[in-house]
């Protein structure tokens, strides 16, 4: 099965360029199941209810979150409304919403977790033991983790304390995409970031400007705004054999909406 993972989409830009084309990406690249960060889908981060229904509604299988899952006021409603949305599985236990979701296809049954680091991050508990717990429950042929962390290190400790054990990880948050896929000895398949959809003449998908002058001018507080300009879209394929879970074959994607492959 080829899965698709699409790095953090970023406000309105990246969700139209998302809504508009990932049927026709998902076409070109023989797209069986598609996962999706979505926490900085609203333009003031989190994600509203209208925006999880279009993005499922235009292809996309699984929304993970993050940090900024609950920076929207509907996120507690999109949560326990919309099965296909999962936060965090180590956020607290009266948190609402689920960290995990396992999706019948047909073909295989597909699980989804969503973990949030701890190294400069709001607190939460341990990812780890979080993860091992919930494998042992977990009915699925394939598992693919979202791994939604600042350290790098984090990230990579936690693919190799999943190799073997899920079918693959992949880091989002720092909407920079890396160039370190790779698929471990176990066969899980491994990237520390997939990037970012969104503007990309920006930093992080805020206007630039006002990025530079925060950090020219530290302790001054600004109103962060989007950028405006070509959008970016950013992921990775698992091609994942689901009779062992294991992947066979991994491959980074990155293109501009000025110069789409299809």
């Amino acid at each position: 099965m080829r899965i698709l993972a699409i790095g953090d989409i970023v406000a309105e830009d990246g969700r139209e360029f998302v809504y508009n084309n990932l049927n026709r990406i998902r076409d070109f690249y023989r797209i069986d199941f598609c996962i999706a960060n979505g926490e900085n889908s609203a333009n003031t981060n989190g994600i509203t209810a209208e925006i999880a229904d279009a993005l499922i509604t235009r292809g996309v299988d699984v929304i993970t979150m993050g940090n900024h899952t609950f920076a929207n006021r509907e996120a507690e409603h999109v949560l326990e409304d919309n099965p296909n949305i999962i936060r965090p599985l180590n956020f607290p236990p009266e948190t609402e919403g689920v960290g995990y979701v396992v999706k019948d296809t047909g073909i295989a049954r597909i699980g989804v977790i969503n973990l949030i680091g701890r190294v400069d991050m709001s607190p939460a508990d341990c990812p780890f033991h979080a993860v091992e717990r919930a494998l042992k429950g977990m009915d699925a042929d394939i598992i693919l983790v979202d791994m939604h962390a600042e350290a790098t290190s984090e990230r990579l400790a936690m693919g190799y304390f999943l190799d073997g054990k899920v079918s693959g990880v992949f880091g989002t948050h720092t909407h920079v995409q890396t160039a370190d896929e790779r698929i471990l000895k176990g066969g899980t398949g491994y990237i520390s970031d997939l990037g970012m959809t969104g503007v990309e003449d920006s930093v992080l998908g805020v206007k630039k400007e006002i990025i530079i002058d925060f950090y020219y001018h530290a302790g001054k507080r600004y109103r962060f705004e989007k950028a405006e300009g070509e959008v970016w879209f950013n992921g990775c394929i698992f091609d994942i054999d689901p009779k062992t879970g294991k992947t066979t074959a991994i491959e980074r994607v990155r293109f501009s909406s000025s110069n789409l492959p299809y």
